[in-house]
């Protein structure tokens, strides 16, 4: 049995639990919250979640997760056949998480957690954010999938960071980056919650949010 350790309010958790539902995989979630260090590093060295515990032992790193399951359990296939065609959507996640979603990240003291950032500083990361933006809106095709016909492992990614980039952009900048690029991300959000797996994560974080505002 595969377990997924993290928690639902963790954008990568959420890709990887995303991936997991969409492959019909039978697996276990545990709770395992950041700040942990030592009582997590012999699964993540870094402390970090999400991680999996499998029967071959511990895996961290979500982009190092999803690569694994797709190669143990390529049925249905989130990358295409075509090297070349993979490789695209392998590059579309890359721009999607190293470079976005590491940039926005930037603003999630001040978005998220009431830290108020200098406003130097803000205003020295919002030029890194919308070269970033305006990378993966080259990259991206919302046909209706942001890497073509089909659902891949891309779409795993931008389900879960989208959303984020938009509303913490929006809090900070008092305007949504994604949505002023041109990026209708909250249309291609709901293509993505038509599906019953992504309703699953969705419908998960919800609770998670609702139980973190009663101090659960």
């Amino acid at each position: 049995m595969i377990t997924l350790c993290g928690f639902s309010l963790s954008n990568y958790y959420n890709k990887v639990k995303l991936v997991l539902l969409e492959k019909g995989i039978a697996f276990e979630e545990k709770t395992v919250k950041t700040g942990l260090g030592d009582a997590v590093r012999a699964s993540s060295p870094l402390a970090k979640i999400p991680f999996l515990e499998t029967p071959q032992g511990p895996l961290a790193e979500s982009s190092a997760i999803v690569e694994w399951i797709e190669a143990t359990h390529p049925n249905p296939p989130l990358l295409p056949a075509d090297p070349w065609q993979a490789a695209k959507i392998r590059e579309l996640n890359v721009f999607l998480e190293t470079h976005l979603e590491l940039a926005v990240r930037q603003l999630y003291p001040q978005a998220f957690f009431r830290s108020p950032l200098p406003e130097k500083y803000v205003e020295r990361v919002k030029p890194q954010i919308e070269q970033a933006i305006a990378a993966v809106k080259q990259l991206a095709r919302f046909e209706p999938y942001i890497g073509g016909s089909s659902f891949t492992l891309a779409d795993c990614a931008a389900f879960v960071h989208l959303p984020l980039a938009g509303l913490a952009t929006k809090l900070v900048y008092g305007s949504d980056l994604l949505t002023a690029a041109g990026i209708d991300w909250k249309s291609y959000v709901r293509t993505i919650e038509q599906r019953p797996a992504a309703q699953k994560v969705s419908a998960d974080r919800k609770k998670a949010e609702a139980a973190l505002a009663a101090g659960g």
